[in-house]
């Protein structure tokens, strides 16, 4: 007989708790290395290497990173130390990691919700049997809510240039006319560099409107296992659509409010749609993941080859679709040659810190997927959409640390035991959420209209 109700079991929890604890090892080894992940020649003032080279009132400094991105920051770290809030180290690494790992994770909360409500407004029928995972996922906006407000509270002054109030002093030595033009944008209805309501009342708002329309939705799911009926699914249709109109919005400014403002000076058109692309990609290989390993552990019978062939189907062409809009942001701004746009890829293409993870995001998010799904066969093997879904989480939250750390860290900025360590903690704590809310309830719903259409899927 199929398993309807997944079993959390015992031994699955333990091995959730190995990852965590081993990640926690990780970073406190990563703390007592000799380093201590400090970049000698960086000082102790790694917040502000990025900024203080994206250009002064005149773009000077941002001008200086077509002589050389190591001398600007050299130049940078000579500025002062006096700065509050920009202690170098591991410590450092350790907050704006948390940072990143935070919006990734956040990503494929949302990105949950997202898969579930679009297939109610585009009316899909093959999707039936695999939405209680994309639902399940979305139980992780109320913990990253939190965990964002609260991370902000605590490292907003390192992660976030924009947050010192002496740039907006007109006349001091550090007032910057770029950013105090949009200070309006953080601190409004407040003066610039006082308490940035404007940017913490967005946190809210879009946290809450998620979290509100995923009660909303999964109390109409469940519902429906219960009272059975149409009228359920046309009410989850019209709740799908009031959440994809909100999720158009906020979930492009919540890209620029959490990652984009940290580098303050520079901004692109289509930072919202490479972020979404990045989070949708990643999404899509979290839910394909779950769904083949719960088939191989005796779960979901009714999935078949035909549903894997959707899910790598989407996996395939929404890798491709990430590296189209990344291209398309890159050549713009390499063809352009405005130096506060190209700036942004200048810290990132030239830096000896960030060069390799450059080339390394291309092969590991395009490349990889593109090779390996390539053909009908492999999107229809586990072997094949394991592999991949593993590749592309692994390499989008790669893609995550590459928009955030240069911009926090500068040359202070490393890759080792600390970033590990830190994504496998986050990693393990994100699927025990998920598969607790798994064994919850029904895997498949047990009154879904669109049940027999995707019972006789076939592609």
């Amino acid at each position: 007989m199929a398993k309807e109700i997944f079993d959390f079991t015992a031994g699955l929890k333990k091995k959730l708790t190995i990852a965590f604890v081993v990640g926690a090892v990780l970073l406190l080894i990563g703390a007592m290395l000799p380093s201590g992940g400090h970049h000698e020649a960086g000082g102790d003032h790694g917040g502000d290497h990025v900024e203080n080279t994206h250009g002064t009132d005149d773009h000077a400094a941002a001008d200086s990173h077509d002589e050389g991105h190591g001398n600007a920051l050299a130049e940078a770290s000579g500025e002062g130390d006096a700065e509050a809030g920009h202690g170098g180290g591991w410590f450092k690494r350790f907050k704006i990691d948390f940072w990143i790992n935070n919006v990734y994770f956040t990503g494929l909360a949302i990105i949950g919700l997202f898969f579930f409500a679009i297939q109610y407004a585009a009316q899909a029928g093959w999707s039936a049997y695999i939405l209680r995972i994309p639902l399940a996922m979305s139980h992780w906006i109320l913990p990253a809510g939190i965990l964002m407000v609260i991370t902000y509270f605590l490292f907003g002054h390192d992660i976030f240039h924009w947050t010192h109030s002496d740039l907006y002093e007109v006349g001091g030595a550090h007032y910057d006319s770029i950013i105090a033009g949009k200070q309006a944008y953080f601190f409004w209805p407040l003066e610039g560099g006082s308490f940035p309501i404007f940017f913490i009342l967005r946190m809210v708002i879009f946290f809450g409107a998620w979290y509100l329309l995923f009660r909303k939705l999964r109390s109409l799911s469940l519902a429906e296992d219960e009272l059975g009926g149409d009228s359920y699914w046309f009410k989850m249709r019209k709740v799908s659509a009031v959440f994809l109109v909100i999720f158009a919005v906020s979930s492009s400014v919540s890209a620029w409010d959490w990652i984009m403002s940290i580098d303050t000076h520079w901004f692109s058109t289509m930072f919202g749609w490479y972020v979404f692309a990045s989070w949708f990609v990643s999404g899509l290989a979290f839910i394909t993941l779950v769904t083949v390993l719960l088939k191989e552990a005796g779960y979901l019978p009714q999935v078949t080859a035909n549903h894997l062939h959707d899910l790598g189907k989407f996996v395939f062409a929404f890798s491709i679709f990430w590296t189209y809009v990344w291209f398309s942001q890159f050549l713009l701004i390499y063809y352009a040659n405005i130096p506060e746009e190209s700036v942004y890829f200048v810290e990132r293409f030239l830096s000896d810190h960030y060069s390799p993870f450059f080339f390394a995001n291309i092969v590991i998010n395009f490349f990889l997927p593109f090779l390996v799904l390539m053909t009908r066969d492999a999107k229809r093997l586990n072997v094949f959409l394991k592999l991949v879904c593993v590749i592309v989480l692994v390499g989008h939250w790669l893609d995550f640390y590459l928009m955030m750390t240069p911009g926090t860290l500068g040359a202070e900025g490393k890759f080792g035991l600390t970033e590990v360590g830190m994504y496998m903690m986050f990693g393990s704590v994100f699927v025990f959420v998920v598969l607790s809310a798994l064994s919850k309830f029904n895997l498949v719903p047990k009154n879904h209209p669109m049940l027999p259409e995707a019972k006789h899927h076939h592609i």
